[in-house]
């Protein structure tokens, strides 16, 4: 929070090295309170995992990282009231051209780097090719676009540059150990983003 984030992400599935238990949000959620948005980070969670997540972190947002459908994507926004943000694994340009049938259903899309099957929707430090999202059209998506994918403190400011992403999202990139976030990475990385 001494970096001035803008968000704190909660990891919020359990194969993750960085999944926090609802113990654990609870007390992460009172620290930020008023200080960062709280972000609840998803794969394919029923609605009662969602709920209990919810009200121990108090979220500010829902950035759902699974299979997770724009009707999908929709009904949680109506049941939570709360933003909701998709990640789209991006190898291509046909993974980008699928934000097209995400625009209404949620707030914010968010394009990652596609991971090798079998492993983490995210989090593995991969980057993808930004000149595929680079002038992206963000209307119908009411609080924009993201970038994210193997950003960090050393080329975040490049990514910001070459993509004019308004935001951008970062993890395995700010961390001494998988799960382990180092403050002096976070400070760094977000000099870097307000440079």
């Amino acid at each position: 929070m001494a970096a001035r984030a803008d968000y704190a992400g909660f990891v919020f599935f359990p194969k993750s090295p960085r999944h926090v238990t609802l113990e654990q949000a609870a007390a992460l959620g009172a620290a930020a309170e008023a200080r960062v948005k709280r972000v609840g980070l998803f794969v394919d969670a029923d609605d009662a995992t969602l709920a209990d997540a919810v009200a121990a972190a108090r979220l500010d947002a829902l950035q759902l990282h699974g299979e997770e459908s724009p009707t999908r994507a929709a009904q949680l926004r109506a049941r939570f009231g709360l933003p909701v943000w998709k990640a789209l694994p991006v190898a291509k340009a046909e993974d980008v051209a699928r934000a097209e049938s995400y625009r209404g259903a949620v707030d914010l899309v968010l394009f990652d780097a596609k991971t090798p099957k079998g492993t983490l929707p995210g989090g593995m430090g991969l980057v993808f090719d930004w000149s595929l999202v680079a002038g992206f059209k963000a209307g119908g998506f009411p609080q924009g676009w993201g970038l994210a994918g193997g950003i960090s403190p050393a080329n975040v400011a490049e990514a910001i540059a070459r993509t004019g992403a308004p935001l951008v999202d970062c993890s395995s990139g700010v961390e001494s150990a998988p799960g382990v976030k180092d403050a002096e990475k976070i400070a760094s990385f977000c000099r870097a983003v307000r440079t």
